[in-house]
């Protein structure tokens, strides 16, 4: 079985991800599912250090990016410490993590089947789980693109 490049991935993305308005939906709602997945993580009691799941799954989320493209995995890799710091905000504030992410996954998610419902396009990891993995790496292809960096 022949493995999809990164442009790929993207182009395949892209196709139910036409509509303007879905696109501003997702360039908002993406990053933050992304942000509360990561609070999930965070809010598993851990052995080592407080954050220790969520860090241990970025190590294998960022491998499963620089396996399609280095440029990309490493702007996953810095979206990912800012997650990590900004939950570490979070949680010294004495708010829940976990109940902050549930709340905020929950909206994101709405606001995500919203925008599908205006492009008129099912999501697509409905046709492959992977595109999870792929819409945050959508978004930084797009800004990479905006702003000239290669990927």
């Amino acid at each position: 079985m022949a493995t999809r490049s990164m442009d790929d991935w993207l182009d395949a993305y892209g196709e139910s991800h036409q509509n303007p308005t879905n696109k501003k939906v997702h360039f908002v709602c993406v990053p933050v599912i992304f942000f509360t997945i990561v609070g999930f993580l965070w809010a598993i009691p851990a052995p080592l250090f407080t954050g220790f799941w969520a860090c241990l799954a970025l190590v294998f989320v960022t491998a499963y990016y620089a396996r399609l493209s280095k440029p990309i995995a490493l702007g996953m890799l810095v979206f990912s410490v800012i997650c990590l710091a900004g939950l570490g905000l979070i949680a010294s504030t004495g708010i829940s993590v976990g109940l902050f992410s549930l709340v905020v996954f929950v909206l994101a998610w709405i606001g995500q089947f919203w925008g599908h419902k205006v492009e008129g396009k099912k999501p697509s990891f409905f046709e492959d789980i992977q595109y999870l993995m792929i819409g945050p790496a959508w978004i930084m292809g797009f800004l990479y693109r905006k702003w000239g960096i290669k990927y």
